[in-house]
């Protein structure tokens, strides 16, 4: 190998090393979770920002917490507690719903879901 192929070549990886960084930014940008209850916004939401949010409605309560660009139901007070037990959320379209207290918490503006090898 001559002087010029290690220019190259550093070159070359001096470039991967910029559009990883790049496509990192990218991704980071994050996105929104809204928050409906009965089907009237209650609020919007970025996933970039931590929050503890109350959610309070003549339905119940129930406590929604964005950490890591990842929204998740903490508590609830309805009786089945299966909206406590969804996972997090963080790409577009995911939704936790918490059927006895009408609430639904859908992310918008995030990174894309995906696609798995059987859903190609």
């Amino acid at each position: 190998m001559k002087k010029n192929d290690f220019k190259l070549i550093g070159i070359l990886f001096l470039v991967a090393v910029i559009c990883l960084i790049a496509i990192q930014l990218i991704n980071k940008t994050g996105g929104k979770v809204i928050v409906t209850v009965d089907g009237k916004e209650y609020g919007t939401y970025k996933l970039t920002e931590d929050a503890t949010i109350k959610i309070e409605s003549e339905y119940g309560t129930n406590t929604l917490v964005i950490k890591d660009q990842k929204a998740k139901m903490e508590e609830a007070n309805c009786p089945d507690k299966l909206c406590v037990h969804q996972k997090s959320i963080d790409k577009t379209g995911e939704t936790i719903v918490c059927l006895p207290h009408k609430v639904v918490i859908t992310v918008i503006d995030a990174k894309e879901n995906e696609l798995d090898v059987i859903a190609q």
